[in-house]
């Protein structure tokens, strides 16, 4: 039944009125001033209003202007009815904001049929309102819980279907014992392994494409009752429903990763990708959310690191590590401008003198609280955070300057060896900083020899060795570090300017024992010698290693049989001993 307001002064009028609406089934409400009108229509909220122009206390265009400035009663259909029959006064009413100019006297039809028309039409707009308002919610709640790259639910969705499974695992572990006992909702973590290459290549509008395509194959892989969701970047979220046994997860995973094995078409090219995943288990690992991604992501990354395309289970140990790795990277970046770095020098002799003919400089921190703390530890981080380069640039300033010291002290023409890192290498000021260091120090560059690695070197090969050439023009030493450790192609060895060769102690070890790494250190040193390159070998521990080198003819050794990395100080005694 709709609510009808009548507001007219005078009384016969409005009684008429209201009788005729009421015999018509409208619940009516009536007023005798405009000003009792509008506080009828504020507290009933009907749904047409008839209203008279001249009134005391208020007019009828006052009782519109109050009810526009209300957002409750500013929609509600109005009509004027009136004597007033001026062409001017119909053009205010209806500039005012009027539905509709009744004049009196009316007939009972008109009057009907005029309400009846502002009724149906109000109820229109309002059913298209409804339709509007409900489709604007319904993208409101797709921008809010769904991920607009891949179309997956979102982090945020994430949240509320995990309350959702947690309250299935309550109701399984109420009465069942084994559920109290071995149930588990599993949470994966699973990352694109090198999903920044793929940008590189294919541009951010590629790898999106990409995650599209990827989250597609995920979705329609993954077992009913099981949630996937997008994270952010190459991250996805698996949510599993509750379980009693851990193969079962990788039965799921190993599905997974099937249905991404087939090569992606983008851009009229193929990519083949793979996929880390990491595990944390409620309750075990965590009672919210949150928590459980946080754990699976730290195993994730694990995974990553070890090279990818495997899964692995969190553990409270990774998040112990990841605890003292965070603490390891704030102390890191105070500790250049607090002076906590030692370089450590292991010599390198000569195998026709067996003199001491240089020595390999070795960064060591000392840290405040936990002393000496390994490169393997700190090292990676410096790596991955930025840090290497200005670290690496004290290094090599530092090192510079202690070989210039040495022949101030008559200790004899030792040359320094320096490992540079990918980012150092990677610059294209290298040459202009290592100038600046050289004249700063006044070393010579023929004392000063740059360690490289062979897969740091083959990222992007015609660049590595414009980038060599300009160094080996300043005048400097050239090794190439782990040699056989990696690619070891012999067309890498021909191309760049290499004036050293290090055997990696992998090979060195148990030379006298081991019948295959004699014979390829054997003919490392053999095809070194024939492009020119001087061999040293590294950790040489054993004589009898030490013996077989020397059949083989390697011109230098360095390792613990000779000596240990040493302080500055020793090693200066060291070379003053003449050992």
């Amino acid at each position: 039944m709709s609510k009808i307001l009548v507001i007219e002064d005078e009384d016969l009028i409005r009684d008429n009125i209201v009788e005729l609406l009421e015999a018509e089934d409208f619940e009516v409400f009536n007023a005798e001033n405009g000003k009792i009108g509008v506080q009828l229509a504020f507290e009933h909220q009907p749904d047409l209003i008839l209203c008279d122009v001249m009134m005391p206390e208020l007019d009828g265009y006052g009782v519109l202007t109050a009810l526009q400035k209300n957002p409750t009663t500013a929609t509600i259909p109005f009509i004027f009815l009136t004597a007033k029959a001026d062409l001017v006064d119909l053009r205010k009413a209806m500039q005012q904001g009027a539905d509709d100019y009744i004049t009196k006297p009316c007939t009972a039809t008109e009057l009907l049929k005029s309400i009846v028309i502002r009724l149906e039409k109000h109820a229109t707009l309002k059913a298209r309102y409804s339709k509007e308002l409900k489709l604007a919610e319904s993208k409101l709640n797709q921008l809010i819980y769904q991920d607009s790259t891949t179309n997956l639910p979102n982090r945020l969705s994430l949240l509320e279907y995990f309350q959702e499974i947690r309250h299935q695992f309550s109701s399984l572990s109420v009465n069942d014992e084994n559920w109290q006992q071995n149930g588990m909702i599993p949470i994966l973590c699973l990352g694109v392994d090198r999903f920044s290459r793929i940008n590189d290549i294919l541009g951010y509008e590629g790898g999106d494409l990409l995650l599209k395509a990827v989250a597609e194959r995920l979705r329609n892989s993954l077992p009913s009752g099981n949630i996937i969701t997008h994270l952010n970047g190459d991250q996805f979220a698996v949510l599993l429903k509750p379980i009693l046994e851990k193969k079962q997860i990788q039965i799921v995973i190993e599905g997974l990763k099937k249905a991404i094995s087939d090569p992606f078409v983008l851009t009229n090219r193929e990519v083949l990708i793979t996929l880390s995943a990491g595990i944390a288990l409620y309750p075990q690992d965590g009672q919210d959310i949150q928590q459980l991604l946080r754990g699976a992501k730290q195993a994730m990354n694990e995974v990553k690191l070890q090279g990818g395309n495997h899964y692995s289970f969190y553990t409270h140990t990774s998040e112990n590590e990841l605890s003292e790795r965070i603490d390891l990277e704030v102390a890191l970046r105070y500790a250049l401008e607090r002076d906590e770095f030692q370089l450590y020098y292991q010599p390198q002799v000569s195998l026709k003198t067996g003199n001491i003919v240089g020595a390999e400089a070795l960064l060591r921190w000392k840290h405040p609280q936990k002393g000496m703390i390994s490169p393997m530890k700190f090292i990676p981080i410096a790596e991955e955070n930025g840090l290497i380069e200005p670290i690496g640039e004290w290094v090599l300033h530092q090192a510079c300057q202690d070989s210039k010291g040495w022949r101030s002290q008559g200790l004899g023409n030792l040359r320094v060896a320096v490992n540079l890192s990918g980012r150092q290498f990677q610059k294209p000021n290298l040459r202009q900083k290592l100038v600046q260091i050289l004249l700063s120090t006044g070393c010579e560059p023929d004392y000063l020899e740059l360690e490289l690695t062979e897969s740091l070197l083959i990222r992007d090969a015609e660049l590595s060795i414009q980038q060599l050439q300009s160094l080996k023009a300043l005048g400097l030493t050239i090794a190439i570090d782990d040699f056989g450790t990696g690619y070891s192609s012999l067309n890498y060895l021909q191309k760049f300017p290499f004036d050293v060769l290090k055997i990696d102690q992998c090979f060195v070890r148990n030379l006298h024992t081991n019948k295959i790494n004699a014979a390829i250190t054997k003919s490392l040193i053999l095809m070194a010698h024939l492009l020119n390159l001087k061999v040293i070998a590294e950790g040489v521990e054993t004589y009898p290693e030490l013996e077989i080198l020397n059949e083989f003819e390697c011109d230098e050794i360095q390792g613990y049989l000779f000596s240990r990395p040493l302080n500055l100080e020793d090693f200066q005694a060291l070379v003053k001993s003449g050992s």
